[in-house]
């Protein structure tokens, strides 16, 4: 059984997810994030995970990629694909999907906060980027992490019957590892909460929508599928990125490869 005053706090974060916080609200008034008790801001990123020789610097120059397609054409072949073939993906097509998704445009001001290809409430940013990479070129089948300061790939480590492991990760969903790669995002909560506090939910649920979005898009732009897949086993893709599953837990999952024609 819960507390009462857990339960009592539960209640009123969900009073606020789905009706929103009035002008007036009690506890909107006497709300204070930890950026108002001026406590230092969290890390913008993510710190390495893995030694500087596992690095894969990524290509910056996408105009080989031809990816040329008007927004209304995106908008109207946008769809998702839960079919994929044996092709494998390339290493500038994995650099141009991920500077979509979250790729760095430029800091603001003295380190206080990245602008990126997606929008995010704060320019707080708080996902972290993780790849199974099965089927591409110049890279050793794996788990991945993206530093999205340096645009660079780190890997993590390899991982024993990957289309296995990808499946179970996404609760037995066998399709979704048939695919050339599988993007899985976490929310490092502290880089919201540290502004937005028990509202820091709001946010993210907006940004990483955007995320997911952005990924369909360039997808389309390449040729490739991808879906969203929201059915993962937490367990699973904490262990197999090394998260704790509190302070920073995945979110969101999506495949992606050459649709099977």
């Amino acid at each position: 059984m819960l507390d009462e005053a857990l339960q009592r706090r539960l209640i009123q974060q969900n009073r606020i997810w789905i009706q929103g916080v009035r002008a007036d609200d009690p506890y909107r008034a006497d709300f204070e994030s930890d950026q108002d008790r001026g406590l230092p801001q969290p890390p913008m990123v993510k710190a390495p995970m893995a030694p500087p020789e596992s690095r894969v610097p990524l290509p910056r120059d996408f105009s080989p990629l031809r990816a040329d397609l008007t927004l209304e054409e995106l908008l109207t072949r946008r769809h998702s694909v839960r079919a994929y073939g044996e092709e494998p993906v390339t290493l500038l097509q994995i650099s141009y999907l991920l500077w979509a998704c979250q790729g760095v445009k430029g800091i603001c001001g003295k380190n206080y906060a990245t602008w990126r290809t997606v929008p995010s409430g704060g320019a707080r940013h708080p996902f972290e980027t993780y790849l199974l990479i099965q089927r591409a070129e110049n890279l050793a089948p794996g788990a991945y992490h993206y530093l999205p300061m340096e645009h660079v790939l780190e890997f993590l480590h390899p991982v024993e019957a990957l289309p296995e492991s990808a499946a179970a990760s996404l609760h037995g969903q066998r399709w979704a590892a048939e695919a050339a790669v599988v993007f899985y995002w976490s929310m490092a909560a502290y880089r919201a909460e540290w502004r937005y506090g028990i509202y820091a939910h709001r946010t993210a649920m907006m940004d990483i929508g955007h995320v997911g979005q952005n990924l369909y898009l360039a997808a389309e732009a390449l040729g490739l599928g991808t879906c969203a897949v929201a059915a993962f086993d937490h367990e699973r893709c904490c262990t197999l990125f090394g998260l704790d599953g509190q302070e920073e837990f995945p979110v969101y999952a999506a495949p992606v490869g050459y649709p099977l024609r």
